[in-house]
């Protein structure tokens, strides 16, 4: 495995082609200092009075109560515009995240979507036994629920956050994408080849129960543009959060496996869906976060790949204080069969002899 040799990402992270040892994050980046960024203020300006149409809302802020979605609100509404704000209701969803889900809905209207509880554990079963991704309901409702709402009330705009092959590395050419449509979701849209078609008749699964986790109707596609505010505004995951924070954000650390503690504090899941990305392609969350901030000049790298080595693979047990067996009862697992799915989707090629159960070393 090797390292990008600016930042600490390793070349088995998927769709990240490397030239001349650089990610393509990296030289994303770097072409940072020569975007105009008054031009695409400008841009995003003339978008948003398109979406004056009658409507009550002028655009759709696709939300998880977050700090990303914080800024994406507050930034349109400081720019004049009318939000609505739609949550797609998480898995296992967490103080923190509901406090700043009630935080969000202070400056602007809000609409949650929540999934069937019986059905939301059946399809996280389903993605955990199929491809090793706990959240892969959340990451298909993630996309579909913000377009289905906007869709049927008519609002021509949704804003979704930063673009993630401009932000952290994927195929040459996809980092330049402003809009989100059908075939950008289908192709990264955290589905890892597995649609909502193909689950029909897994764990007693019927169409009904998936309709939630489609794409909308071409005909309701068509009324209504996704778009990347960090395509627009250039986008910084710490100014993000210190904005945040100045209105009402609250946060604390998740897990030991997490650089920031003011990043995915929603979901009590996300600490087994980060763990299997490492057990998969030999990163995790804070290794994500710790190029970030590399690039940004926050970090040195040798800083960057000594908090890697020391932290990254660590086992999110508790995950945002919620022990792990909570999060795997409602699945109906044991720990010994949680083991053995994890154990199937660890690439044995990176890793040889790991004791995922080590305790933290004195002083970590």
């Amino acid at each position: 495995m090797n390292r990008c040799r600016l930042c600490v990402m390793p070349d088995s992270r998927p769709d990240t082609p490397f030239t001349d040892g650089v990610c393509s994050a990296c030289l994303s980046h770097a072409k940072r200092e020569t975007t105009d960024w008054s031009a695409r203020r400008r841009e995003l300006e003339a978008l948003l009075e398109t979406g004056k149409n009658g409507t009550g809302y002028d655009c759709v802020v696709a939300s998880s109560g977050g700090k990303d979605s914080h800024f994406i609100a507050l930034t349109l509404l400081q720019m004049g515009a009318r939000p609505l704000i739609v949550t797609a209701t998480t898995c296992h969803l967490t103080a923190l995240g509901r406090a700043n889900i009630d935080n969000l809905a202070r400056y602007a209207t809000t609409i949650e979507v929540s999934p069937n509880r019986q059905t939301r554990a059946k399809l996280n079963y389903a993605g955990l036994k199929l491809v090793g991704d706990i959240s892969w309901p959340e990451h298909a409702s993630i996309f579909t629920v913000p377009f289905r709402i906007a869709g049927s009330l008519g609002i021509p705009l949704i804003f979704y956050g930063e673009c993630p092959q401009e932000a952290y590395g994927g195929p040459a050419g996809t980092e330049t994408a402003k809009r989100m449509d059908g075939r950008w979701v289908s192709e990264f849209g955290g589905f890892l080849g597995l649609r909502a078609t193909d689950l029909v008749g897994e764990a007693g699964l019927d169409k009904r129960d998936l309709q939630d986790y489609r794409l909308p109707k071409p005909e309701i596609m068509d009324r209504t543009t996704a778009y990347f505010l960090g395509q627009f505004i250039r986008w910084d995951s710490h100014e993000n959060a210190n904005k945040a924070c100045a209105f009402g954000f609250k946060f604390a650390r998740p897990s030991r496996a997490n650089l920031w503690a003011w990043e995915n504090l929603d979901n009590a899941q996300t600490g087994l869906h980060d763990h299997l990305m490492y057990r998969k392609y030999g990163y995790g969350r804070l290794c994500a976060q710790a190029s970030v901030d590399v690039r940004f000049g926050k970090m040195t790298r040798g800083l960057a790949l000594h908090s890697v080595h020391r932290h990254d693979g660590v086992f999110p047990d508790p995950y945002a204080g919620i022990p792990i067996q909570d999060v795997i009862a409602p699945l109906g697992l044991t720990m010994n069969e949680l083991d053995k799915i994890m154990d199937h989707f660890t690439n044995w090629d990176l890793f040889d002899g790991v004791d995922w159960r080590r305790p933290l070393l004195k002083g970590e």
